[in-house]
């Protein structure tokens, strides 16, 4: 095949009117097969992990690494939980703070 450097005007208009030739026929032979004259590009859908198994994963993970540098994996640390009462004495805190910032007429603290 030569490169489209060296053909010549002629051999050029002569390929592009193939080309528009066949694109002609694929469409009278899509129709005949009743497909759509265009072509769908089928786009791939992104699988989604949950959260818990990217932390399966982590874990096995870990446990992989730790075997082979011959150590125990170290579980990851549960998350302590903040207490109703907690919760609220910070909210009031803030809703304080904010009183006091909007009597001074602020918009930001």
């Amino acid at each position: 095949m030569t490169s489209l450097n060296n053909l010549s005007v002629a051999q050029l208009r002569e390929a592009v009117a193939i080309k528009e030739q066949i694109e002609r026929l694929e469409t009278q032979l899509a129709s005949v097969f009743g497909e759509t004259t265009m072509p769908e590009v089928a786009g791939k859908k992104r699988r989604r992990m949950s959260a818990a198994g990217r932390a399966r994963m982590a874990a096995a993970a870990r446990a992989r690494w730790a075997k082979i540098k011959g150590t125990q994996a170290t579980p990851a640390k549960k998350r302590r939980k903040m207490s109703a009462e907690g919760r609220a004495r910070i909210s009031a805190a803030a809703k304080a703070r904010w009183k006091k910032a909007k009597a001074a007429g602020k918009t930001t603290l």
